[in-house]
């Protein structure tokens, strides 16, 4: 069998302190795999920076610059972390027969790829990297990281358990994921719907190398409801399901004001009339709220601005130092 030309995509932001160190980890890595014969000499390493405001590109640059198996793309501002992934993945898909997208904080198990590849010659078309515990998570994250994926399964988003965006996806998968357009992405909810053969692989994920982490609760919390409203549209079957309850309790509720009136005995206070009224108020705004959060997500994809935009290449047959290219 032909050996496949493997790119491994690393979205960077801000990441000047662990990304001297893990530039080489994925250079060793990839100089293993082509010695072992698992995937061809073609194989690189693609930084994608995104839009980072200290010295990352700058150290990307030097990168490129001392060894061959780098290359680097640069975004015209930061985009996220989910289109930073998608830039370089799109990037690749015409070059490469597969794709291993990591972050660069040390944090995912690099030896894994091994296992990634051996399942590719086996017929997977997407691996899934999987962490197979969470010692080294705090309580607290631990409590909120498994409760992200519960939380996400239960409102209709097929994901895959304990999974972020440690994957190989073959070419193949990535001429097909291409047909996906929206501009709200989530790549790990995405990709199990387009199907083909896949697996997963178990590994045990290790401390932030250095630095510090860029998603912290709060971009989870987002992380999720943007991976729900995108994928999903249980939220606002829920809100049906709700009201319909509301208007069945609030017609019991005539019902008894009236024979409560026709028997002559009359409603004594305004506490519980108030009582309801707040509680059909708030549930009315917090419906409204989650129906806005619907059309805002409608008003993106109509308007179908790019998800990322590539404002420089460096290494290789890459190098466009003017070209701006907008997918």
């Amino acid at each position: 069998m032909k050996k496949p030309i493997l790119y491994i995509v690393i979205p960077c932001y801000n990441e000047e302190e662990v990304l001297p160190i893990t530039s080489f980890q994925f250079l060793e890595k990839i100089e293993e795999l082509i010695y072992k014969g698992l995937v061809d000499e073609k194989s690189r390493i693609l930084f994608v920076n995104d839009g980072s405001s200290d010295g990352t590109w700058k150290i990307i640059k030097n990168l490129v610059d001392t060894n061959e198996y780098y290359l680097g793309i640069s975004q015209s501002k930061n985009r996220g972390h989910q289109n930073a992934v998608l830039a370089g993945l799109m990037e690749a898909k015409n070059r490469a027969d597969i794709t291993i997208s990591i972050d660069c904080d040390g944090q995912d198990d690099i030896d894994a790829m091994n296992q990634m590849v051996e399942e590719y010659l086996n017929g997977c078309e997407i691996v899934y990297g999987v962490r197979s515990r969470r010692d080294t998570d705090t309580f607290f994250k631990k409590f909120t990281a498994e409760g992200f994926y519960k939380l996400l399964n239960t409102m209709g988003v097929e994901v895959v358990y304990n999974h972020a965006d440690y994957r190989l996806v073959s070419s193949r998968v990535l001429k097909e994921f291409e047909n996906f357009k929206e501009v709200n992405i989530f790549l790990r909810g995405m990709f199990p719907l387009v199907g083909f053969k896949s697996t997963s692989v178990y590994y045990e994920r290790h401390e932030r190398i250095a630095g510090r982490s860029h998603y912290p609760i709060s971009k989870m919390l987002a992380l999720a409801f943007d991976g729900i409203t995108s994928l999903s549209i249980k939220p606002i079957r829920f809100i049906t399901e709700m009201g319909m309850f509301i208007s069945f309790l609030s017609f019991i509720g005539v019902l008894w004001s009236i024979i409560m009136h026709l028997t002559g005995q009359g409603v004594v206070g305004w506490a519980s009339t108030v009582s309801i009224i707040c509680f059909i108020g708030g549930v009315q705004l917090v419906s409204m709220g989650v129906i806005g959060e619907y059309i805002g997500k409608i008003y993106l994809e109509v308007k179908a601005r790019p998800r990322y935009i590539i404002s420089e290449r460096i290494g290789g047959q890459q190098e466009k130092e003017d070209d701006v290219e907008e997918t």
